[in-house]
């Protein structure tokens, strides 16, 4: 009996040590990102980092304003995109869907979010940059980089990325609103429509605003393929949805060979990584604790 309870306590410790370990990962690795950026931030003051537009490192200039601007510009055209989208597709998958189609559709919709980034990447280049090239010579004003390497290409790339989240949280907060709400707002008459407007949706509300943090935390941290189509240049910031675009994600990918021969050039990259992963961090758990608090209201 002795040596049974004995092995229940071990067994529960491992399991809370290892547990303990996964939850702080996280500030792990916020902690050796500091660390790491912190002699720039002896050097320089951390707002004339954020907001300085000059990136020269030969020259002692780290400013971040500029990537940021482009992470700022790529989000937003992908969320704009994305989010009207992703409420109607998973509108029409819960309310109208005939249960073949959705099963049919869903699992489509899922794999959607396994393709690797690179294939993203490679098809915006083939698809997206002749389009949007095309779309910036019928309408030839706001700037003239006619390449088809712009926000607007790194947009529309992210956005099909962001459909998967969005559209499984949207479908699954749609079905937690109760059968009987909608069959009380049709006995009073309402249309199917007018349930979903005005009863399912202010109902889900929480749950939409969390689905739509969680996919701004995904474009925000996406770095391959807007690599790949943004245009990445440092001549000006980005000012229409034609202007290349250089996010803070392609940022540390494209410099963090070569930061090692300039001092300060590691901190200030790593600075960025560390505004990254406080972003992303804290949109991801603004999102999972809406959904946490409407299932526990469920309950």
């Amino acid at each position: 009996m002795m040596s049974r309870k004995i092995k229940d306590i071990l067994a529960e410790k491992t399991m809370f040590l290892l547990s303990s370990f996964v939850i702080s990962l996280l500030f792990l690795m916020a902690l050796g990102l500091f660390l790491r950026a912190r002699p720039i931030l002896l050097v320089k003051p951390l707002t004339e980092i954020l907001f300085s537009p000059l990136w020269h490192p030969t020259t002692g200039h780290f400013g971040l304003a500029a990537f940021i601007n482009g992470t700022l510009w790529v989000t937003l055209i992908a969320i704009i995109i994305a989010v009207p989208l992703s409420l109607l597709t998973a509108i029409y998958l819960s309310e109208y869907a005939h249960k073949r189609v959705r099963d049919f559709a869903k699992p489509l919709i899922d794999l959607l979010a396994g393709i690797s980034p690179v294939i993203y990447g490679v098809w915006g280049v083939i698809a997206i940059v002749p389009l949007v090239r095309g779309i910036h010579e019928f309408f030839p004003f706001g700037s003239d980089n006619y390449t088809g390497f712009s926000a607007l290409t790194a947009g529309i790339v992210l956005a099909v990325m962001v459909f998967p989240i969005t559209i499984s949280v949207i479908d699954e907060v749609l079905r937690t609103v109760s059968r009987e709400m909608r069959e009380a707002s049709l006995a009073l008459g309402a249309t199917r429509w007018q349930t979903i407007k005005y009863a399912v949706l202010r109902k889900a509300v929480p749950g939409i605003i969390a689905a739509i943090i969680l996919g701004l935390s995904r474009a925000f941290g996406e770095t391959m393929a807007v690599l790949m189509v943004a245009g990445c240049s440092l001549q000006s910031f980005t000012r229409s949805i034609f202007d290349t675009a250089y996010p803070l994600p392609a940022l540390i990918a494209n410099t963090y060979g070569e930061m090692m021969s300039i001092p300060l050039y590691d901190g200030a990259v790593l600075l960025a990584a560390l505004i990254l992963l406080v972003l992303t961090a804290g949109f991801n758990m603004i999102g999972w604790g809406i959904l946490l608090r409407i299932e526990g209201g469920e309950n």
